[in-house]
């Protein structure tokens, strides 16, 4: 089969045959419908060696960790599964047996560093394939919903929930602002979660005017970046700063804002993985202010994440390209060419006619498109 394989540091993926995987105990093998292309990825092929990054994460493997797919092939010891059903796959996989993994969070598995890999697709062979094998633990009913457009809420969409429901104290009662900073695949989704959980008043900021526009349509008030960027965010909240900040790009000046604005007793959480730092001083920081991070979540919020995405609440906003053309979908993302999830299908079922296969709740997709990459031979495969 072809897959998009990590081979070396510092050098950009290679699209080649490997070996259809086989299902082990306790694991499924999926037929992907959907891969998501994560700025993750392009850290773990740019950025890391053999001196910086997890261990975890040296070539080569399968990437691929925001993944969905239908089932194809059940392993020793799976039952409950239907062959054809579609799943959503929970992508971090820890020991299984310490406390965090035991409540589903195996993002922070206490048996991380004696793992031999972190997630699907990050260590271990990913869904950027024809096939993808995950544990059957991992996996998440999608329904009726379309998977394609679903892969991305695996990471996009639960990464920002997590983050989100950790700071649901500070956004509880009338008059509360929350302010996402950074309005990529994470922070879209980010701005519709906060409408449906919270009342909050949602401030959304980005340096794109295409961003904000998007962010915009789904209820938020939008602050340009520049010199007064921190002063209108503040203004849109009467002066006294915003409860709960949400930071989608995490470097030093993207951190040094969120604590600008943050009010009194407010929460401000990175969640981007920018490698940004930020020096706290008593005299500067508002009282009580939290500086927090998130990773991830648990495979129960992703549950949650499904709800929301079945009842229309949260609709990503995804770029289809087929399997050939993965490594452009990479090209474009590093070049900052896409206005939404890149997504690779490998098997072209988009548009789907089945009408069991729906995206979100129903009806045709306004905010999913094929890619200008061989649209014709999307629609056209089995």
């Amino acid at each position: 089969m072809k897959a998009v394989v990590f081979e070396k540091y510092k050098t950009a993926p290679s699209l080649r045959d490997v070996p259809k995987p086989t299902p082990g105990p306790g694991e499924v093998l999926l037929k992907v419908a959907g891969a998501g292309a994560c700025h993750s990825d392009v850290a773990v092929f740019r950025d890391f060696d053999e001196q910086f990054g997890p261990p975890q994460l040296k070539p080569s493997f399968v990437l691929g960790h925001e993944n969905s797919g239908w089932v194809e092939a059940l392993g020793e010891g799976v039952s409950g599964f239907t062959v054809g059903d579609a799943y959503l796959v929970y992508g971090p996989a820890g020991c299984g047996h310490c406390r965090a993994c035991s409540r589903g969070q195996d993002t922070y598995c206490e048996n991380a560093a004696t793992m031999p890999y972190l997630a699907m697709g990050l260590g271990r062979d990913g869904g950027m394939a024809e096939y993808v094998v995950v544990p059957a633990r991992n996996l998440v009913p999608l329904g009726d919903a379309d998977p394609v457009a679903a892969a991305p809420l695996s990471d996009a969409a639960l990464t920002p929930y997590h983050a989100i429901k950790k700071s649901l104290p500070a956004l509880g009662g009338g008059g509360k602002f929350a302010l996402v900073i950074g309005l990529g695949g994470l922070g879209q989704i980010a701005v519709q979660i906060l409408t449906a959980l919270t009342g909050a008043t949602v401030i959304a900021t980005d340096a794109k005017q295409d961003a904000m526009d998007r962010a915009r349509a789904n209820g938020a008030i939008t602050v340009p970046g520049g010199p007064d960027q921190a002063e209108a965010i503040r203004a849109a909240t009467g002066g006294k700063g915003v409860d709960a900040v949400f930071d989608l790009v995490g470097v030093d000046a993207t951190i040094a804002l969120a604590m600008s604005v943050v009010a009194i007793r407010g929460r401000a959480t990175i969640v981007g993985i920018g490698n940004g730092t930020f020096a706290w001083n008593f005299y500067t920081a508002p009282y009580e202010a939290e500086l927090a991070n998130t990773y991830w979540g648990t495979v129960e919020e992703l549950y949650e994440v499904v709800d929301l995405y079945r009842a229309g609440k949260i609709t990503p906003e995804v770029e289809i390209f087929a399997l050939d053309d993965a490594l452009e979908a990479y090209r474009k993302l590093e070049a900052g060419e896409l206005s939404g999830r890149a997504v690779v299908a490998p098997h072209g079922r988009w548009p789907r006619t089945d009408a069991r296969m729906r995206p979100g709740a129903a009806g045709t997709p306004s905010h999913c498109r094929v890619g200008s990459q061989d649209s014709d031979r999307l629609a056209g495969h089995s």
